[in-house]
């Protein structure tokens, strides 16, 4: 992890292959019993739960960034296994969940806590999620499909805005401080994470005017997900199938 761990932290980032998802598990050692999973997928629900409660924890949320198009959400299965777990996502997200977040909203994770910021432009309902520690310091933030490590989520489906994403990651995201940590939902090259500094230098998309960032969003020419007409229908319905 490149951002300095308060003590009590509890930070793991975990992989699944076959989409290219990060999953990242975040709790206090203080308040073991609020833990949160940020973008839990259903095939690897039983690994997470294993390592949940191998380190004596108990999930208070699972999180999703988005509906995403690639896999199933595991936030239904977790909710066997964690039967006081609530699943959440954005109110714009347009699916079903225990709780649905507003813009601005706080998740409190013991002593830390995740500030709710909408990120619309891959879809309407996608929000990134940064972590403060104690003193209300930006630690890192975990943003979903809309900053990607040198890249973004792409914007020729589900509401996607190539004008909207690129408003939201250089107001919600850019204003960051440089060095806070980023990351992203998924990563196809091999990096694990960024800084906020980097990606406004290097991201060979979001470093440049909105106008060339629209034209390179409308010539990607990419093919359609392989998943999409099973995942998202799911994942509207909280990953019940």
């Amino acid at each position: 992890m490149t951002f300095p761990t308060p003590s009590s932290l509890v930070f793991r980032q975990l992989f699944e292959s076959e989409s290219s998802t990060f999953t990242y598990l975040i709790a206090d050692r203080t308040h073991p019993n609020e833990a949160v999973l940020i973008d839990p997928v259903d095939s690897t629900v039983e690994r997470d739960a294993k390592l949940i409660k191998e380190l004596g924890l108990g999930l208070k949320f699972g999180l999703n960034t988005h509906c995403h198009a690639d896999h199933i959400t595991g936030t239904n299965l977790l909710r066997a296994k964690f039967p006081s777990m609530k699943s959440a996502i954005s109110e714009n997200a347009g699916s079903k969940a225990d709780v649905l977040l507003k813009d601005n909203q706080t998740i409190e994770v013991g002593q830390f806590v995740l500030e709710c910021r909408a990120t619309p432009g891959h879809t309407d309902g996608c929000m990134s999620f940064l972590l403060k520690d104690q003193q209300q310091n930006p630690l890192a933030v975990f943003t979903g499909d809309a900053l990607l490590i040198r890249g973004c989520g792409r914007t020729d489906f589900q509401q996607g805005s190539a004008a909207s994403l690129y408003n939201s990651v250089h107001t919600r995201l850019f204003s960051l401080p440089d060095n806070v940590s980023v990351y992203p939902a998924h990563d196809y090259r091999g990096f694990t994470s960024s800084t906020i500094g980097e990606e406004k230098v290097h991201n060979p998309r979001l470093s440049k005017s909105a106008d060339e960032f629209k034209t390179i969003m409308d010539n990607l020419n990419l093919p359609k997900p392989k998943l999409i007409d099973v995942a998202v229908p799911a994942n509207i319905n909280c990953g019940v199938h």
